[in-house]
């Protein structure tokens, strides 16, 4: 079972990165508090995704958490002041976590893979449903909370849960703010797969290292077409396949695919 380098935890928590290969792991670090997320944490979740995307040698990212539990959410005491003030914790400039497109805010290019284990209310279904792949232990218990605290979820669940599972799906869960399992969150295509509780990690990082395997322009572009498409439409997405095309069979990745193919081994992309 793979487990992330512990660090100290700080009282405010922390995101703690760590570097395999061409893959960043993010871990959410302040287990003490069921992970719950104070304004330096999401500050420091938007630089970890901007070093995702800056670094030419990182190709995909895995979000996890340590302890027991993804997350309990925001930690409301700490982020309360910000909401009434119409403040975010992440820095403009920064890459948005939760990939809305606000102004200002900068979208993630490359893939990112989600472990979830445990309680994963608000924004940690928030932050999974903004990723590419969730892998979910057997364990989880997720909440969309929000009406039950007086307030509206505006990560991206409103969004992305009723364009994943459906209207009525969507507003059974966000107008009660029930707890339900893994295998309803299967059910309404917000994780892709459920796994034994403790093996989420490494199905997740095995995910990751073999994305990371592929030519990197490509799965960027492909990503990004895949999002589009989803967002303004086939029609849209369309529109780019030749110009794209055209420029990734010109790349260097392109010319060593068809080497690799010629001469039967595994491809040694570069990302050019």
């Amino acid at each position: 079972m793979t487990t992330a380098t512990p660090t100290p935890s700080h009282p405010e928590g922390s995101i703690d990165c760590e570097v395999r290969d061409a893959v960043l792991l993010i871990g959410i670090n302040r287990p003490a508090k069921r992970n719950g997320f104070t304004p330096k944490m999401y500050r420091e979740l938007g630089e970890a995704y901007t070093r995702l995307d800056d670094d030419p040698a990182l190709r995909v990212g895995v979000l996890h958490a340590l302890g027991d539990h993804f997350t309990a959410g925001l930690d409301l005491p700490t982020i309360a002041p910000l909401m009434q003030r119409g403040e975010k914790a992440v820095p403009l400039g920064l890459v948005d976590p939760v990939n809305l497109g606000m102004d200002g805010y900068r979208r993630r290019t490359k893939p990112m893979v989600v472990a979830v284990k445990g309680i994963t209310y608000t924004l940690g279904i928030e932050l999974m449903l903004a990723a590419d792949i969730v892998i979910a232990a057997d364990n989880c218990r997720f909440s969309q909370l929000e009406v039950k605290r007086g307030i509206m979820a505006t990560g991206g669940a409103t969004l992305r849960m009723a364009e994943r599972a459906g209207l009525g799906n969507a507003l059974l869960h966000l107008l009660t703010g029930d707890e339900f399992g893994s295998a309803e969150a299967l059910r309404l295509n917000f994780v892709q797969k459920v796994v034994p509780a403790g093996t989420e990690l490494d199905e997740a990082l095995a995910i990751a290292h073999s994305i990371a395997a592929q030519a990197p322009l490509a799965v960027v572009a492909t990503r990004l077409n895949a999002l589009k498409a989803l967002e303004q439409g086939p029609v849209v997405a369309m529109h780019e396949f030749i110009d794209t095309q055209q420029r990734l069979s010109r790349s260097e990745d392109a010319a060593e695919g068809v080497r690799s193919f010629v001469e039967r081994r595994a491809a040694r992309f570069q990302g050019r």
